[in-house]
Order: C-alpha cells, then structure tokens, then sequence
C-alpha cells in the first residue's frame, strides 16, 4: 500500500498569480521599440504629420504589448478573477470544478460548472515552466479547499 500523494497546502489569500517573465519581457520590449521609433522619426528629416505618424504607431505598438501582459489571476476568499488580454472574469469558487494544465498546454483551463472552459492566460509556461506548474499547483489546492475535485494532468 503506498501512501497518499502529499497536496501543498493552498497559499494565503488573497493572491494574485501572473506571467512576471513574459510580463517584464513584454513591456521592455515596448517600451524600447517606442523609444527607438520616436528617436528614429525625431531625428529623420520629415514632415510634422509623417513624424507624428511614426510616433502613433510607436505608440500603437506599445499598447498593443501592454494589452499582452496584461494577463493576471487574483484569488480571494470569495473567489477567482480571471484578467485574461481584453476580458474580465469573476468565478465563485464553486464554479471551478478542475483546474488543468495538460504537457503542451499553452496557459492553465478551468472546467466550469456551466459545462464550459476558461483559459487563464495569467498562469502560462512559456517562458517559465516550473513557475507555471508552482501557481497551477497553488491555484488547484485554492481550489480544491473551497470547491470540487480538481485535477492537473
């Protein structure tokens, strides 16, 4: 007879769970790209409308980048927030019945009550694996402490 598998205990709350590498990755970058791209157009001899065109699309870019590392989970007591690139979710925890991150997932999936699945692009192992794998544990103990059974595979 084995023993039982031991479960981490889940983290105190509140917590929030985010990609800090892709997220760091992301904004430098832009915040580079905007620098360059206005150097670039400040320093070409062009038109007042054909510089400012340049720096809209730095700009444009940046945002863009920012959107992207937007991704985050907060968990609290009464639930999960879900802060996926342009969309907000709040989940009661009894909404969560699983909680998967599969070998290729490219970001953790909720199995909700309603029979659907939700992406949550704040927990993904891009860049970052093992610390991927970590909140995924961390969010799946959350969840089995204060709903149904969740599984990781």
């Amino acid at each position: 007879m084995t023993a039982p598998a031991h479960r981490p205990e889940p983290p105190v709350l509140p917590v929030t769970f985010r990609p800090t590498r892709t997220r760091a990755v992301l904004l430098s970058v832009g915040a580079v790209m905007f620098a360059v791209i206005t150097a670039v157009a400040l320093l070409l001899d062009m038109t007042g409308g054909s510089r400012m065109s340049f720096i809209l699309t730095a700009l444009l870019i940046f945002g863009v980048l920012v959107l992207l590392s937007r991704p985050q989970v907060v968990a609290d007591e009464s639930g999960v927030t879900v802060v996926n690139v342009t969309r907000t979710r709040r989940l009661a925890w009894a909404e969560i019945l699983r909680v998967n991150l599969r070998p290729g997932d490219p970001w953790v999936f909720l199995d909700l009550s309603d029979g659907t699945s939700l992406p949550v692009l704040g927990i993904q192992p891009g860049i970052a694996k093992a610390h991927a794998i970590r909140d995924a544990r961390a969010l799946r103990a959350l969840a089995e402490s204060r709903s149904a059974v969740t599984d990781i595979g």
